[in-house]
């Protein structure tokens, strides 16, 4: 019998200020911990992706953001479960702070490949360190 792989469909946050990318640590008790990741989360049945990636924003750094253009989006395969993940270009209103005890970094685009990150989220960082997104 074929095993059905859940999908998660996760809106993320791509804050780009001053030449520099907003990142955060994985915590530790969820999947991929200790990971890089750009700020974000699972979509709840109903909601929009704008509305998913605010409430995410809110929970996750205690911050408003306005969320712009999608600028990329890729489905990827792990081995138990496909996450299809879309970023959108965010700008933030006010100062992010960690709430669930994670790491949070401001990081310029060319450090980024140094750092861990999922990977789901390869290609988008192949694309923000060469000449794909601005």
């Amino acid at each position: 019998m074929a095993c059905i792989k859940l999908t998660l469909v996760v809106a993320c946050a791509l804050v780009d200020a001053d030449k520099r990318v907003l990142i955060a640590q994985r915590p530790e008790g969820k999947a991929l911990a200790g990971l890089w990741e750009f700020p974000g989360g699972k979509i709840d049945e109903g909601e929009t992706h704008h509305a998913a990636l605010a409430r995410e924003i809110r929970e996750e750094l205690d911050a408003e953001i306005d969320v712009g253009e999608l600028v990329f989006d890729v489905t990827h395969a792990y081995d138990d479960r496909t996450v299809a993940l879309y970023f959108y270009r965010c700008r933030l209103r006010g100062q992010a702070r960690p709430l669930l005890g994670q790491e949070m970094r401001w990081v310029p685009r060319a450090e980024l490949p140094a750092l861990g990150f999922p990977p789901a989220d390869e290609e988008l960082i192949r694309l923000l360190t060469g000449s794909g997104v601005r």
